[in-house]
Protein backbone atom coordinates (compact mmCIF):
# COMPACT_ATOMS: atom_id res chain seq x y z
CA UNK A 1 0.00 0.00 0.00
CA UNK A 2 2.55 3.06 0.74
CA UNK A 3 5.88 2.99 2.70
CA UNK A 4 5.42 2.35 6.72
CA UNK A 5 6.43 5.64 8.18
CA UNK A 6 4.24 7.56 5.66
CA UNK A 7 1.21 8.16 8.38
CA UNK A 8 -0.08 6.56 11.06
CA UNK A 9 -3.59 5.02 11.94
CA UNK A 10 -5.58 5.93 15.41
CA UNK A 11 -5.97 2.29 17.64
CA UNK A 12 -9.48 0.76 16.94
CA UNK A 13 -11.24 -2.05 19.00
CA UNK A 14 -10.45 -5.55 17.15
CA UNK A 15 -13.19 -6.26 14.76
CA UNK A 16 -12.68 -9.91 15.03
CA UNK A 17 -13.59 -9.69 18.65
CA UNK A 18 -16.15 -7.32 18.20
CA UNK A 19 -18.29 -9.60 15.74
CA UNK A 20 -18.20 -12.14 18.79
CA UNK A 21 -20.59 -10.17 20.29
CA UNK A 22 -22.89 -9.24 17.10
CA UNK A 23 -23.31 -13.15 15.88
CA UNK A 24 -26.85 -13.37 17.15
CA UNK A 25 -29.42 -12.07 15.14
CA UNK A 26 -30.28 -9.14 17.67
CA UNK A 27 -26.43 -8.61 17.97
CA UNK A 28 -26.07 -4.66 18.04
CA UNK A 29 -23.68 -3.41 15.40
CA UNK A 30 -21.85 -0.46 17.11
CA UNK A 31 -23.03 3.27 15.17
CA UNK A 32 -19.39 3.47 13.91
CA UNK A 33 -19.45 0.33 11.39
CA UNK A 34 -22.86 1.16 10.18
CA UNK A 35 -22.76 2.16 6.59
CA UNK A 36 -26.32 1.33 5.14
CA UNK A 37 -25.69 3.83 2.39
CA UNK A 38 -22.95 1.58 0.55
CA UNK A 39 -25.26 -1.62 1.06
CA UNK A 40 -28.37 0.10 -0.61
CA UNK A 41 -26.25 0.35 -4.24
CA UNK A 42 -26.40 -1.96 -7.09
CA UNK A 43 -24.35 -4.74 -7.21
CA UNK A 44 -24.03 -6.83 -10.28
CA UNK A 45 -23.70 -10.43 -9.41
CA UNK A 46 -23.29 -13.84 -11.78
CA UNK A 47 -21.31 -16.69 -13.56
CA UNK A 48 -21.65 -14.00 -17.02
CA UNK A 49 -20.46 -11.14 -15.64
CA UNK A 50 -17.53 -12.44 -13.48
CA UNK A 51 -15.89 -14.38 -16.10
CA UNK A 52 -15.95 -11.04 -18.66
CA UNK A 53 -13.41 -10.15 -16.49
CA UNK A 54 -10.50 -10.85 -18.47
CA UNK A 55 -8.30 -13.72 -17.75
CA UNK A 56 -4.17 -13.16 -18.39
CA UNK A 57 -2.04 -16.44 -18.97
CA UNK A 58 1.31 -16.00 -18.02
CA UNK A 59 2.72 -19.20 -20.29
CA UNK A 60 1.51 -17.54 -22.99
CA UNK A 61 3.19 -14.20 -22.27
CA UNK A 62 6.29 -16.08 -22.18
CA UNK A 63 6.22 -18.30 -25.03
CA UNK A 64 7.12 -16.48 -27.99
CA UNK A 65 4.48 -17.98 -30.73
CA UNK A 66 1.53 -16.77 -28.13
CA UNK A 67 3.12 -13.26 -26.79
CA UNK A 68 2.26 -10.91 -28.92
CA UNK A 69 -1.62 -11.61 -28.90
CA UNK A 70 -1.59 -12.07 -25.24
CA UNK A 71 0.62 -9.01 -24.58
CA UNK A 72 -2.32 -7.09 -26.80
CA UNK A 73 -5.04 -8.88 -24.00
CA UNK A 74 -3.03 -7.76 -21.40
CA UNK A 75 -3.21 -3.94 -22.40
CA UNK A 76 -6.83 -4.03 -23.13
CA UNK A 77 -7.48 -5.88 -19.81
CA UNK A 78 -5.31 -2.89 -17.69
CA UNK A 79 -7.32 -0.24 -20.70
CA UNK A 80 -10.75 -1.39 -20.02
CA UNK A 81 -10.80 -3.17 -16.69
CA UNK A 82 -8.20 -1.40 -14.32
CA UNK A 83 -8.38 -5.81 -13.05
CA UNK A 84 -7.39 -8.85 -14.30
CA UNK A 85 -7.08 -12.69 -13.04
CA UNK A 86 -3.25 -14.00 -13.67
CA UNK A 87 -3.40 -18.07 -14.14
CA UNK A 88 -0.17 -20.01 -14.55
CA UNK A 89 1.44 -17.37 -12.81
CA UNK A 90 4.09 -20.03 -11.94
CA UNK A 91 4.21 -19.40 -8.23
CA UNK A 92 4.67 -22.72 -6.40
CA UNK A 93 2.05 -24.79 -5.14
CA UNK A 94 3.24 -25.25 -1.53
CA UNK A 95 4.68 -21.47 -1.32
CA UNK A 96 1.19 -20.59 -1.29
CA UNK A 97 -0.20 -23.45 0.53
CA UNK A 98 2.25 -22.60 3.54
CA UNK A 99 1.83 -18.76 3.14
CA UNK A 100 -2.36 -19.28 3.58
CA UNK A 101 -2.36 -22.06 6.18
CA UNK A 102 0.42 -19.53 8.11
CA UNK A 103 -2.08 -16.74 7.60
CA UNK A 104 -4.58 -18.39 8.76
CA UNK A 105 -3.33 -19.42 11.54
CA UNK A 106 -2.19 -16.26 12.84
CA UNK A 107 -5.97 -14.75 12.83
CA UNK A 108 -6.79 -17.39 14.80
CA UNK A 109 -4.29 -16.94 17.82
CA UNK A 110 -5.93 -15.19 20.98
CA UNK A 111 -6.34 -11.41 20.42
CA UNK A 112 -3.67 -10.76 23.21
CA UNK A 113 -0.76 -12.81 21.13
CA UNK A 114 -1.79 -10.92 18.03
CA UNK A 115 -1.88 -7.54 19.89
CA UNK A 116 1.56 -8.08 20.46
CA UNK A 117 2.25 -6.95 16.57
CA UNK A 118 0.47 -3.83 17.15
CA UNK A 119 0.71 -0.78 15.23
CA UNK A 120 2.53 1.98 16.74
CA UNK A 121 1.84 5.67 16.92
CA UNK A 122 3.22 7.02 13.61
CA UNK A 123 3.64 4.20 11.85
CA UNK A 124 1.79 1.74 9.75
CA UNK A 125 3.12 -1.64 10.35
CA UNK A 126 1.69 -4.48 12.43
CA UNK A 127 -2.11 -5.58 13.31
CA UNK A 128 -5.27 -2.93 13.39
CA UNK A 129 -6.71 -1.28 10.57
CA UNK A 130 -5.72 1.50 8.80
CA UNK A 131 -6.82 5.09 7.32
CA UNK A 132 -8.74 6.07 10.80
CA UNK A 133 -7.58 9.66 11.07
CA UNK A 134 -10.35 10.79 13.49
CA UNK A 135 -12.49 9.70 16.28
CA UNK A 136 -15.55 9.77 14.72
CA UNK A 137 -15.13 8.71 10.97
CA UNK A 138 -17.14 5.62 9.72
CA UNK A 139 -15.06 2.21 10.66
CA UNK A 140 -14.41 -1.16 8.23
CA UNK A 141 -15.66 -4.18 9.48
CA UNK A 142 -12.10 -5.70 8.92
CA UNK A 143 -8.75 -6.43 10.78
CA UNK A 144 -6.17 -6.06 9.14
CA UNK A 145 -2.08 -7.11 9.28
CA UNK A 146 0.36 -4.47 7.37
CA UNK A 147 3.99 -5.22 6.83
CA UNK A 148 6.69 -3.96 4.32
CA UNK A 149 8.60 -6.90 2.53
CA UNK A 150 10.93 -5.18 0.01
CA UNK A 151 13.68 -4.24 -0.41
CA UNK A 152 14.94 -6.48 2.63
CA UNK A 153 16.04 -3.45 4.61
CA UNK A 154 13.13 -2.21 4.74
CA UNK A 155 11.67 -4.82 7.18
CA UNK A 156 11.07 -4.12 10.73
CA UNK A 157 11.03 -7.28 12.03
CA UNK A 158 9.70 -6.45 15.37
CA UNK A 159 6.15 -6.45 13.46
CA UNK A 160 6.82 -10.45 11.82
CA UNK A 161 4.95 -12.68 13.87
CA UNK A 162 7.13 -15.82 15.08
CA UNK A 163 3.83 -17.55 15.51
CA UNK A 164 3.29 -19.72 13.45
CA UNK A 165 6.53 -20.20 13.81
CA UNK A 166 7.14 -21.35 9.98
CA UNK A 167 5.35 -17.74 9.06
CA UNK A 168 8.15 -15.59 8.50
CA UNK A 169 9.94 -18.14 6.03
CA UNK A 170 6.57 -18.18 4.54
CA UNK A 171 6.12 -14.64 4.08
CA UNK A 172 9.98 -13.97 2.85
CA UNK A 173 9.55 -16.74 -0.18
CA UNK A 174 5.99 -15.42 -0.56
CA UNK A 175 7.40 -12.17 -1.14
CA UNK A 176 10.28 -13.56 -3.71
CA UNK A 177 7.92 -15.64 -6.05
CA UNK A 178 5.54 -12.15 -5.78
CA UNK A 179 8.26 -9.83 -7.18
CA UNK A 180 8.98 -12.37 -9.75
CA UNK A 181 5.58 -12.17 -11.12
CA UNK A 182 5.59 -8.37 -10.90
CA UNK A 183 8.66 -7.73 -12.60
CA UNK A 184 7.31 -10.20 -15.95
CA UNK A 185 3.91 -7.92 -15.74
CA UNK A 186 6.30 -4.85 -16.00
CA UNK A 187 8.13 -6.01 -18.64
CA UNK A 188 5.26 -6.99 -21.02
CA UNK A 189 3.20 -3.97 -19.96
CA UNK A 190 6.30 -1.86 -21.05
CA UNK A 191 6.34 -3.37 -24.19
CA UNK A 192 2.48 -2.64 -24.83
CA UNK A 193 3.16 1.17 -24.07
CA UNK A 194 5.59 0.98 -26.73
CA UNK A 195 8.28 2.42 -24.12
CA UNK A 196 11.71 0.87 -22.85
CA UNK A 197 11.63 -1.38 -19.83
CA UNK A 198 13.76 0.73 -18.22
CA UNK A 199 11.56 3.24 -18.53
CA UNK A 200 9.20 1.81 -15.77
CA UNK A 201 12.27 -0.32 -13.68
CA UNK A 202 13.62 2.77 -12.96
CA UNK A 203 10.73 4.25 -11.04
CA UNK A 204 10.20 0.59 -9.36
CA UNK A 205 14.06 0.21 -8.48
CA UNK A 206 14.28 -2.32 -5.63
CA UNK A 207 10.99 -2.86 -6.12
CA UNK A 208 9.41 -1.63 -2.99
CA UNK A 209 6.68 -4.12 -1.81
CA UNK A 210 4.62 -4.42 0.94
CA UNK A 211 1.75 -6.66 2.04
CA UNK A 212 -1.65 -6.17 4.22
CA UNK A 213 -3.64 -9.74 5.01
CA UNK A 214 -6.69 -8.59 6.09
CA UNK A 215 -9.68 -10.80 8.03
CA UNK A 216 -13.00 -10.17 7.21
CA UNK A 217 -15.28 -11.34 10.33
CA UNK A 218 -18.96 -12.57 9.34
CA UNK A 219 -21.76 -10.33 10.26
CA UNK A 220 -25.57 -11.23 10.61
CA UNK A 221 -26.46 -7.80 9.32
CA UNK A 222 -23.63 -7.85 6.11
CA UNK A 223 -25.53 -5.38 4.58
CA UNK A 224 -25.19 -2.58 6.91
CA UNK A 225 -21.07 -2.68 7.32
CA UNK A 226 -18.40 -2.39 4.51
CA UNK A 227 -15.53 -5.15 4.63
CA UNK A 228 -13.26 -2.59 3.04
CA UNK A 229 -14.47 0.88 1.88
CA UNK A 230 -14.31 2.11 -1.47
CA UNK A 231 -11.00 3.06 -2.90
CA UNK A 232 -8.02 2.82 -5.38
CA UNK A 233 -4.68 1.73 -4.71
CA UNK A 234 -2.19 4.05 -4.05
CA UNK A 235 0.68 1.57 -5.66
CA UNK A 236 1.97 0.26 -9.35
CA UNK A 237 0.33 -3.10 -9.36
CA UNK A 238 -1.71 -4.88 -6.62
CA UNK A 239 -1.66 -8.44 -6.95
CA UNK A 240 -4.62 -10.12 -4.66
CA UNK A 241 -4.87 -13.86 -2.84
CA UNK A 242 -8.02 -15.08 -2.40
CA UNK A 243 -7.13 -17.13 1.01
CA UNK A 244 -10.25 -19.20 2.03
CA UNK A 245 -13.00 -19.88 -0.14
CA UNK A 246 -15.18 -16.97 0.38
CA UNK A 247 -16.26 -14.42 -1.68
CA UNK A 248 -15.94 -10.54 -1.34
CA UNK A 249 -13.86 -8.54 -3.77
CA UNK A 250 -16.44 -5.86 -5.64
CA UNK A 251 -15.39 -3.71 -8.36
CA UNK A 252 -16.65 0.04 -9.85
CA UNK A 253 -17.12 -0.44 -13.42
CA UNK A 254 -19.61 1.76 -15.57
CA UNK A 255 -21.37 3.55 -12.28
CA UNK A 256 -22.30 -0.16 -10.94
CA UNK A 257 -20.35 -2.91 -8.67
CA UNK A 258 -19.67 -6.25 -10.00
CA UNK A 259 -18.79 -8.94 -7.89
CA UNK A 260 -15.78 -10.74 -8.64
CA UNK A 261 -15.79 -14.74 -8.16
CA UNK A 262 -11.52 -15.51 -7.89
CA UNK A 263 -10.63 -18.54 -9.72
CA UNK A 264 -9.25 -21.13 -7.79
CA UNK A 265 -5.39 -20.46 -7.65
CA UNK A 266 -5.28 -17.33 -9.69
CA UNK A 267 -4.40 -13.92 -8.30
CA UNK A 268 -6.31 -10.83 -8.98
CA UNK A 269 -4.57 -8.22 -10.52
CA UNK A 270 -5.22 -4.64 -10.48
CA UNK A 271 -3.46 -1.20 -11.41
CA UNK A 272 -2.66 1.28 -8.92
CA UNK A 273 -2.63 4.71 -9.04
CA UNK A 274 0.74 4.84 -9.69
CA UNK A 275 0.10 3.07 -13.30
CA UNK A 276 -2.34 5.11 -14.09
CA UNK A 277 -0.48 8.33 -14.03
CA UNK A 278 2.87 7.03 -15.76
CA UNK A 279 0.75 5.71 -18.40
CA UNK A 280 -0.93 9.22 -19.00
CA UNK A 281 -3.87 7.72 -17.87
CA UNK A 282 -3.60 4.63 -20.72
CA UNK A 283 -4.68 2.40 -17.95
CA UNK A 284 -7.13 2.63 -15.30
CA UNK A 285 -6.92 2.32 -11.69
CA UNK A 286 -10.28 1.24 -10.57
CA UNK A 287 -12.09 1.54 -7.62
CA UNK A 288 -13.24 -1.28 -5.57
CA UNK A 289 -14.07 -2.63 -2.14
CA UNK A 290 -14.89 -5.16 -0.17
CA UNK A 291 -18.03 -6.79 1.43
CA UNK A 292 -18.71 -9.20 4.21
CA UNK A 293 -20.46 -12.95 4.43
CA UNK A 294 -23.48 -13.24 6.67
CA UNK A 295 -22.09 -16.57 8.36
CA UNK A 296 -18.83 -17.43 7.11
CA UNK A 297 -15.33 -15.49 7.70
CA UNK A 298 -13.27 -14.23 4.63
CA UNK A 299 -9.84 -13.89 4.72
CA UNK A 300 -7.47 -12.35 1.98
CA UNK A 301 -3.87 -10.79 1.27
CA UNK A 302 -2.80 -8.16 -0.74
CA UNK A 303 0.79 -7.34 -2.29
CA UNK A 304 1.26 -4.15 -3.34
CA UNK A 305 4.31 -2.97 -5.42
CA UNK A 306 5.55 0.40 -5.21
CA UNK A 307 7.59 2.83 -6.74
CA UNK A 308 10.95 3.89 -4.94
CA UNK A 309 11.23 6.23 -2.16
CA UNK A 310 12.66 9.19 -4.11
CA UNK A 311 10.94 8.24 -7.32
CA UNK A 312 9.29 11.50 -9.18
CA UNK A 313 5.56 10.51 -10.10
CA UNK A 314 4.57 11.48 -13.99
CA UNK A 315 3.43 10.53 -17.15
CA UNK A 316 6.20 8.93 -19.15
CA UNK A 317 8.17 11.32 -21.57
CA UNK A 318 7.60 9.13 -24.33
CA UNK A 319 3.83 8.85 -23.95
CA UNK A 320 3.62 12.71 -22.81
CA UNK A 321 5.08 13.46 -26.43
CA UNK A 322 3.14 10.55 -28.12
CA UNK A 323 -0.39 12.27 -26.65
CA UNK A 324 0.59 15.71 -27.19
CA UNK A 325 0.47 16.55 -23.37
CA UNK A 326 0.34 15.51 -19.68
CA UNK A 327 -3.06 14.64 -18.67
CA UNK A 328 -1.36 14.47 -14.44
CA UNK A 329 1.04 16.59 -12.89
CA UNK A 330 4.19 14.90 -11.68
CA UNK A 331 4.62 14.20 -7.77
CA UNK A 332 7.20 12.93 -5.80
CA UNK A 333 6.33 9.56 -4.46
CA UNK A 334 6.44 10.38 -0.53
CA UNK A 335 4.37 13.45 -1.17
CA UNK A 336 2.22 11.22 -3.08
CA UNK A 337 1.67 8.75 -0.44
CA UNK A 338 0.89 11.65 2.35
CA UNK A 339 -1.95 13.21 0.31
CA UNK A 340 -3.22 9.78 -0.39
CA UNK A 341 -3.43 8.17 3.59
CA UNK A 342 -4.54 11.93 4.28
CA UNK A 343 -7.54 11.66 1.96
CA UNK A 344 -8.25 8.32 3.85
CA UNK A 345 -10.18 5.83 1.21
CA UNK A 346 -12.59 7.77 -0.66
CA UNK A 347 -12.82 6.53 -4.36
CA UNK A 348 -10.94 7.96 -6.92
CA UNK A 349 -11.43 11.40 -5.50
CA UNK A 350 -7.37 11.83 -4.91
CA UNK A 351 -6.34 10.65 -8.26
CA UNK A 352 -8.89 12.85 -10.13
CA UNK A 353 -7.04 15.89 -8.37
CA UNK A 354 -3.50 15.23 -9.36
CA UNK A 355 -5.03 15.45 -13.12
CA UNK A 356 -3.42 18.15 -15.71
CA UNK A 357 -5.94 20.75 -16.17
Amino acid sequence: MAHAEARGSLPVPSVQELAQTCIGSDGQIPERYIRVEEGAEEVIDGHDISSAIPIIDLNRLLDPESSEEECAKLGSACKQWGFFQLINHGVPDDVISNFRNDLTGFFKLPLEAKKVYSMLPGNLEGYGQHFVVSENQKLDWADMFYLMLRPNDSRDMRFWPSNPPSFRNSLDRYSSEAAKVVSCLLRFLAMDMEVEPESLQDIFRGQPQSLRMTYYPPCRQADKVVGLSPHTDGTGLTLLLQVNDVQGLQIRKDGKWIAVNALNGAFIVNCGDILEIISNGRYKSIEHRAVVHPTKKRMSAAIFHQPCQDAMVGPLPELVKKDGGARYSSIGYMDFIKRFFAAKLDGRDHLESLKSP
